[in-house]
């Protein structure tokens, strides 16, 4: 490692030893080393949809609702395949050393991330301390938006024929019509997504955040691999401190630049939330063996 980021590190580990409260922001990377992929570049997405790199689609031409009309046996292949590949990962160990952090802050912790994949609840971050601004795979809406509900999926299933990557009679319905389900996902060119279910989540992170302005706590925001393409996660980690005192810790492999004062590391998720928790552990034993002045 070098002395530059090594450096950076060490800062980090006491930016989040010092912290009275966690923000964890996350994109897509903070998934790849739970074995999820990102979709990054269209190459990337026909590999991990080779059926659809056949019909030459992009992913953002894919995740649109307009496939639940035009070919619902698609759409529901495509989310019914990921809801279930969803539902069988085992969160990377990055989870469970934030999760123990955040745990331990007086002011606890907060998520906020664009993944719909549902791994932070899975990782047993409480539902209510998670805002999921693009939504979730696991929760359902009608497709004509016949009402206003979000349910949670639990119970829905989907079942694929993986040859011909068509999901199989019956498809989800909506509770209270004979149409469609769709995932509360906000997809592209999206004017139906139902959001309530998110402004709740952030109505909550809005409370949180005004008791750290109001008691003066001292913020670590740690930002795990979000992009630039599209920047809500990386606006939300700096804006978030224009009003509370602390330090945004970027963790990107590629797109780690950082605003003057924070702090960038070129790593993955799971490896920059392990070495900075190597670090902070040698720190926190150096401060314990330190000889008291007699």
């Amino acid at each position: 490692m070098e002395k530059d980021t090594g450096d950076k590190v060490k800062r980090a580990a006491e930016v989040i030893t010092a912290a009275d409260a966690l923000l964890i922001t996350a994109g897509a990377g903070m998934g790849v080393d739970s074995g999820l992929s990102d979709f990054r570049g269209t190459q990337g997405f026909w590999r991990a949809y080779f059926a659809i790199a056949k019909l030459g689609l992009a992913f953002e031409e894919m995740a649109s609702p307009a496939w639940f009309k035009k070919n619902p046996h698609l759409a529901w292949a495509f989310y019914g395949h990921r809801l279930h590949l969803y539902r069988k990962t085992t969160p990377h160990q990055g989870f469970n050393q934030l999760f123990r952090i955040g745990l331990a802050k007086p002011h606890g912790y907060f998520v906020f991330t664009s993944n719909v994949d549902g791994q932070f609840q899975r990782a047993g971050f409480a539902p209510e301390r998670i805002v999921e601004c693009h939504g979730s795979i696991h929760h359902f809406q009608c497709v004509a938006s016949c009402n206003d509900e979000i349910w949670d999926a639990y119970s829905e299933t989907v079942k694929i024929d993986g040859s011909s990557f068509h999901a199989l009679e019956p498809l989800p319905k909506c509770r209270r019509c004979p149409t469609l389900a769709r995932p509360n996902i906000l997809m592209f060119g999206d004017w139906s997504w139902l959001s309530h279910r998110m402004e709740t989540q952030q109505h909550r992170f809005a409370g949180w955040l005004n008791g750290l302005a109001q008691s003066s706590a001292k913020l670590a925001v740690i930002e795990l691999g979000a992009g630039s393409a599209i920047p809500t996660v990386r606006n939300n980690s700096e804006r978030v401190l224009e009003n509370i005192e602390g330090t945004l810790i970027r963790i990107n492999p590629r797109e780690h630049d950082v605003p003057s004062g924070q702090i960038g590391l070129p790593f993955g998720a799971a490896e920059g939330i392990r070495i900075i928790c190597d670090c902070a552990g040698n720190l926190a034993g150096e401060r314990n063996h330190k000889p008291k002045r007699q």
